[in-house]
């Protein structure tokens, strides 16, 4: 750990109980922040989950174990965030929060450019398409000149062109839920009503909360929590089995 409290830190309320967020992280002898929701983290714990929510795409920091939504501001001075992880954090909540208004800068003229097509990769710049005489389409995904067929929602004709989010759906460890009898199942998994990515901790139950629909389902089956519900509970495993490993964002 390189981060760290001292009862220097008046304006924060520290304890030494075990990290809720990392199991690992018991040590007595560390000091640790209580958080707004009441639920106790280490400056670097706290750090490398934020960093997981900001690397699945997420627009908000929520509590792993509540769901309660926490300020940048409290993450920025519990987390002990430095000027880098400042900026990296600013940066990617912002960029996220576009995204999910399906608006981005132009990779030619950087104008902010909104897709009214969300199943089609190929995007008009209106503006560059004037300047240059043609018409100029970029890709959604890689933010480069379009090449190829069109409309696309997988790819383009780009060299490397791929969604990131099918990719950590793809690549994602593998996770053991101690709550239903150390069930393993993968750590990611999109949301089956909207696609947004939702990490487990692995603690608490099985059921997961998405905080960009609000519909609850069950992070092993993959069913709403009322259907999957109705022949098991929270902590029994889903009669039809870990769903495997998603292909497709719905």
């Amino acid at each position: 750990m390189f981060k760290q409290f001292t009862p220097y830190d008046t304006d924060i309320t520290l304890v030494t109980k075990p990290c809720d967020i990392d199991p690992l992280d018991d040590d007595p002898n560390v000091l640790r922040a209580v958080l707004s929701c009441g639920h106790v983290a280490h400056p670097d714990s706290l750090t490398a989950y934020c960093r997981t929510l900001l690397e699945t795409k997420q627009t908000e920091l929520r509590c792993p174990v509540c769901k309660k939504v926490w300020s940048y501001n409290e993450i920025r001075k519990l987390a002990k965030l430095t000027a880098e992880e400042q900026q990296y954090f600013e940066e990617t909540l912002g960029k996220h929060a576009l995204q999910s208004l399906n608006i981005k800068n132009c990779p030619c003229c950087d104008i902010f450019i909104e897709r009214m097509d969300s199943s089609n990769l190929c995007v008009e710049c209106a503006l560059c398409s004037e300047r240059k005489g043609r018409i100029y389409d970029f890709c959604w995904q890689c933010e480069r000149e379009w090449q190829g067929p069109q409309p696309r929602s997988d790819q383009c004709g780009n060299v490397g062109c791929a969604n990131r989010d099918l990719e950590l759906l793809r690549d994602c460890k593998m996770i053991t839920l101690g709550s239903v009898r150390n069930i393993q199942c993968p750590s990611i998994r999109a949301c089956p009503n909207c696609g947004v990515l939702i990490e487990h901790s692995g603690q608490a139950c099985k059921m997961i909360l998405c905080f960009e629909c609000n519909i609850e389902f069950c992070f092993l089956c993959l069913k709403p929590t009322v259907e999957c519900l109705k022949t098991s509970t929270h902590f029994i495993m889903c009669t039809t089995g870990v769903a495997p490993r998603q292909m497709a964002i719905p």
